[in-house]
């Protein structure tokens, strides 16, 4: 039995949020662990999921927990140049269960080891090989360069949660060295980094949440469906059951819009 249904990007992010909270990396961390949970706006509805699940999402919001945030080119000369974020008071950095408010990956990431988690978002997805990369837009690297050291060297684990939206094709290592060859140099924008984590997608959740599997089978749309994926997902009766009740709890879910 096969199902089709469309997903904007905020129910994608919804989604594999829902389907976080009860990953079993995230209950190990949570458990005896450390887990952070990195600021951007996917992450936003993953933290925001996981402080309902332990009961402690009181005092956070969504609208700050981001560093830098892409808006449509229109909305950026309507600001006069990109949001800032006055807003942000620190990452989710939660031990033993316990939200440590106010806290950031930059003063805990040192004390972390295989047992704990990290959570952290990326600005482009290789679906073919399971590969994830994030944007670079700092001198040092910003909060890359305090994870990719914990992972590599202390086996900190590392779960990648990346809408379907972001997909891009060809290879992201050659990606990221085109960026920082020599031929860029002076040019304004970004660099991109891969990331030596576990991807996690829309997909990856269903099959979490429910056991059917789903495959990616078109994309677009308008009147608010731009960016959209359309899924077609197949499994048992009960699966598609299940299937049929998440989506009813992510499918409404507004577009994100930052605090003012």
């Amino acid at each position: 039995m096969i199902r089709q249904y469309p997903l904007t990007p905020a129910a994608g992010k919804r989604l594999i949020a829902k389907a976080l909270k009860v990953h079993p990396l995230v209950t190990q961390a949570l458990r005896g662990g450390r887990l952070v949970i990195v600021a951007g706006t996917t992450n936003g509805y993953v933290a925001e999921e996981i402080l309902n699940h332990i009961g402690q999402a009181v005092g956070f919001s969504r609208q700050h927990f981001f560093r830098g945030l892409t808006v449509a080119p229109a909305s950026i000369t309507r600001m006069g140049g990109s949001p800032g974020n006055t807003g942000f008071t620190g990452d989710i950095v939660i031990t033993k269960g316990v939200w440590k408010r106010a806290e950031t990956i930059f003063e805990v990431v040192g004390q972390m080891d295989e047992n704990d988690l990290i959570i952290k978002g990326a600005n482009a997805l290789d679906m073919v090989h399971g590969h994830a990369a994030s944007f670079v837009d700092h001198p040092d690297s910003g909060a890359i360069g305090a994870i990719v050291p914990a992972v590599l060297g202390r086996r900190v684990r590392l779960l990648l949660p990346v809408g379907l939206e972001k997909r891009v094709p060809g290879d992201l290592m050659a990606l990221a060295k085109h960026l920082g060859s020599q031929e860029a140099r002076g040019a304004k924008g970004v660099r991109l980094c891969p990331l030596p984590g576990e991807v996690f997608t829309e997909i990856d959740a269903i099959s979490l949440c429910t056991g059917a599997r789903a495959e990616l089978i078109g994309a677009g749309g308008v009147g608010g469906a731009e960016g959209c994926v359309w899924l077609a997902i197949e499994g048992s009766g009960e699966q598609l059951a299940q299937v049929e009740t998440l989506m009813r709890t992510v499918h409404a879910e507004p577009a994100f819009k930052p605090a003012e």
